[in-house]
């Protein structure tokens, strides 16, 4: 049995009356979690994520982490009960008017009290020890930010041979760029960082994709950005971005044709990159 079958009760389903008994225990897990004075601030982001939200805090609140913690949210927004379930929980949590994940970011990193700060996605499941092990990795000596990996939620529509054959090529494409172009290779959903030089570096707000990039390409200046690889750091999340080309097939060969494109960059380092302008937001 996976880590986060159980999770998958409240995924992707709208928010219902029947669980009042699965709320009442969110809210009692994440209020034994919360410190006055955390090390690191894990930031849930959501926009209408109403029918994942509650999966996504159910999977946080039963964190094993040895480090004192807090956990905040932010609405970006939501048109949806995104912010009803914020409230039913009992977590703390900020309104973000200006609808962007680069404005959504910032918002919770100007709030965050933790020496570290943690990107949460709201459609997206942790195991247990994600964030300790992620803390881990930040504590070494030289290393300012951490980005793991992830899986997709299996489904109908998806075969279990076709996803691990899909993110075992994507892994292995992730792992060789991250050598000289980690700001390439981490994903805001499983990216974490030192709170103080994210802000000195600051999220961008005027792409519409890419500011975790963007983020760690700033941060490589003050240090290290490491790869976390262990299983128990492995997050999994619904089909986002990968929908958009249809079928796992289709996506598969447009990342592949883009990477073949440009197989030779990956050994080379970069300061800077150019904005393409379909992902300026106007």
């Amino acid at each position: 049995m996976k880590w986060y079958n159980k999770y998958l009760s409240v995924y992707n389903t709208s928010l219902s009356s029947t669980y009042g008994e699965i709320i009442n225990e969110v809210r009692n897990n994440i209020s034994n979690l919360q410190s006055k004075n955390p090390l690191v601030t894990v930031s849930v982001i959501a926009y209408n994520e109403e029918k994942n939200l509650l999966a996504c805090l159910w999977s946080l609140s039963e964190m094993k982490c040895k480090y004192p913690i807090e956990i905040i949210g932010v609405n970006n927004d939501s048109q949806d009960k995104t912010e009803d379930i914020f409230k039913a929980v009992g977590l703390p949590y900020y309104n973000e008017y200006q609808h962007s994940c680069g404005y959504a970011r910032k918002c919770g990193l100007e709030h965050a009290k933790g020496k570290f700060h943690i990107n949460i996605d709201a459609d997206t499941l942790y195991p247990p020890k994600y964030v300790e092990i992620m803390v881990d990795s930040l504590m070494k000596p030289g290393v300012v930010a951490a980005s793991s990996l992830w899986s997709y939620i299996p489904d109908k529509d998806h075969s279990s041979i076709g996803l691990k054959l899909y993110e075992f090529t994507r892994d292995c494409h992730l792992f060789i760029q991250s050598f000289k172009r980690p700001e390439l290779s981490v994903r805001g959903l499983v990216f974490a960082y030192h709170t103080e030089y994210a802000k000195k570096v600051g999220i961008r707000v005027d792409i519409k994709r890419g500011e975790d990039g963007s983020l760690a390409l700033g941060l490589k200046k003050y240090g290290k950005i490491t790869f976390v690889r262990k299983s128990a750091a492995r997050a999994v999340t619904g089909y986002g971005t990968v929908g958009i080309d249809g079928s796992l097939y289709n996506s598969f060969k447009v990342r592949a044709i883009k990477s073949l494109k440009n197989i030779f960059s990956v050994f080379s380092a970069k300061k800077e990159y150019n904005d393409e302008d379909s992902n300026l937001i106007k």
